[in-house]
């Protein structure tokens, strides 16, 4: 059973392009693994209503901010924003304003 599926938008695709084949799959598998079952540590909720997917490999901290789209009642989506590799402990404020601004225009759009 999946709890969501995940969609991306164009800037997460363009992160996922400039990683290592091994590393992009490791990031879908846990993606995969956290739509089935919901674990924390593999995507975890930040504030402002936008969450993270987790993937460490090769000892890089590869994180993907994702916000719910929750308009369509047959279907729970969660959209991927974009994505960085975390060097710091706390996941940097500009990042989670970004995620924001695409998530606001994201119901803009759609």
């Amino acid at each position: 059973m999946r709890y969501f599926e995940t969609e991306f938008l164009d800037e997460a695709k363009k992160f996922l392009k400039t990683l290592q084949p091994k590393i992009v799959k490791k990031v879908f598998y846990n993606i995969d693994l956290a739509e089935q079952t919901n674990d924390p540590k593999l995507f975890k909720k930040l504030k402002s209503d936008i969450w993270e997917f987790r993937t460490k490999y090769a000892g890089l901290q590869i994180r993907l901010l994702a916000f719910w789209d929750k308009t369509d009642n047959k279907k729970t989506l969660v959209i991927a924003t974009h994505g960085f590799i975390k060097k710091v402990d706390k996941v940097p404020t500009k990042e989670i304003n970004r995620a924001i601004r695409l998530k606001d225009k994201y119901f803009e759009t759609n």
